[in-house]
């Protein structure tokens, strides 16, 4: 007897079928689609590039939490040939032309120490991080995490990134986001909080766009 067969098959919740529904009726989500972007998280960056254009043609970038790839994508046209992303991720990311890629958790010191390495002396103009945390639920764990990875960020550009470069993060606005807040106005001369239209409107997602990195 196949057993495979009479195992019954488990409900979808009604939270993840509701979520099926949105993504299925997203304009950002079916415009990624037709465009050949991997996730409708190109058009968060894309906004954010347009409030503040500041990647451009022959940079050093850093993608981190950069899986399935959608970032780094779009990334790669924008520096073109002359320039580099490097994208890091702890889901494997299907290789993107032109995209140098880590696989490993951003959190795990050698995998940090790896990426410092492979940065080595480069010039590295740009950090992008759009890392979260996997929620689990309870929201001053999760807001927590959120900033630890926002901190995490902060003290990995300030070890790589040129003076005059610029760093962008992913939050959620909540306990410790001033805090974080105030420890990137301290270390970059402009701080700007975004949220760009591909964004959902009931998220506390924003991005803080931290440019010209003090000496």
């Amino acid at each position: 007897m196949d057993k495979k067969r009479d195992k019954p098959k488990q409900k979808r919740s009604k939270s993840s079928g509701a979520w099926l529904e949105r993504q299925r009726q997203d304009p950002h989500t079916q415009a990624a689609k037709k465009a050949g972007y991997r996730s409708r998280a190109a058009y968060k960056l894309m906004g954010l590039q347009e409030k503040d254009p500041l990647c451009k043609p022959g940079m050093i970038v850093i993608d981190l939490g950069a899986a399935p790839g959608g970032w780094s994508q779009v990334l790669k046209t924008w520096v073109g040939p002359a320039g580099k992303v490097i994208a890091l991720d702890i889901l494997p990311i299907v290789p993107l032309s032109g995209v140098d890629i880590i696989e490993g958790d951003f959190q795990d010191e050698a995998v940090y120490q790896k990426l410092l390495d492979y940065v080595g002396l480069q010039s590295v103009e740009g950090v992008y991080s759009d890392m979260a945390p996997n929620f689990s639920g309870i929201a001053a764990v999760d807001q927590a995490r959120a900033v630890y990875l926002g901190e995490l960020a902060l003290a990995f550009a300030e070890r790589v990134l040129k003076v005059g470069g610029f760093l962008v993060i992913k939050q959620f606005q909540g306990a410790g986001f001033e805090s974080l807040l105030g420890s990137l106005r301290s270390r970059f001369e402009s701080v700007s909080i975004r949220k760009p239209s591909a964004s959902r409107a009931k998220s506390r997602e924003v991005y803080l766009v931290a440019k010209r990195l003090k000496h």
